[in-house]
């Protein structure tokens, strides 16, 4: 059995990451998503190990340390990061683990586990983006200016990614996103121990 993959999944807000996944998720049983962990103290309802491992500063101190954080980030006075063990365990179980984070997580995984598929969704344009914000109806028109702001940003680091998928059409995403994973996970490298298995025939 070969190793499952690791994807990291990036795109400015309205670009529809999350829309993509869920579809994505429900015709691919082989995929799993990362649960982070974090230091906040569980809100109601909330679950160890499904909605985030909570760990102490002192435990998540040590994680970063030790090298048990793939990425990790400080928010509003919380710590939030991706444990390196969770994502290895299924990865050697053979599936793929998706983790959907900004872009610098992304690119510290990057350098954490160079193996790392890095995925980057766009939308078709820019004004179909900022359509999709508007049309929203959620946020202010200063939010939605600062998130196409930030997406300018953003956009400056799409080049360091594997692969740039272009939403225009949900179905047609999700499709695209199983011919990318599909052809990474035929690639030498994740062919390995496929390869070994034949030789000791």
């Amino acid at each position: 059995m070969n190793k499952g993959l690791l994807i990291v999944f990036s795109g400015p807000s309205g670009c529809g990451k999350g829309t993509i996944l869920k579809q994505f998720l429900a015709r691919n049983e082989d995929v799993r998503v990362s649960v982070s962990a974090t230091t906040r103290a569980p809100r109601e309802g909330e679950q160890e190990g499904v909605s985030y491992f909570f760990k102490t500063k002192e435990e998540f101190e040590e994680l970063v340390r030790s090298g048990g954080m793939l990425e990790h980030a400080t928010y509003v006075g919380n710590s939030y990061g991706t444990p390196r063990a969770s994502v290895e365990a299924w990865r050697e179980e053979g599936y793929h683990v998706v983790l959907e984070i900004e872009v610098q997580g992304a690119l510290q995984v990057k350098r954490n586990c160079p193996d790392a598929l890095l995925v980057f969704v766009l939308p078709p344009s820019f004004e179909e983006l900022e359509r999709r914000l508007t049309g929203r109806g959620t946020e202010e028109p200063q939010v939605v200016a600062r998130r196409l702001a930030m997406a300018k940003e953003e956009l400056e680091s799409a080049g360091q990614y594997d692969y740039i998928l272009v939403n225009d059409v949900v179905e047609e995403a999700v499709a695209d996103l199983e011919t990318i994973v599909n052809a990474e996970q035929m690639k030498t490298p994740h062919m390995q121990d496929f390869l070994k298995g034949l030789c000791e025939v």
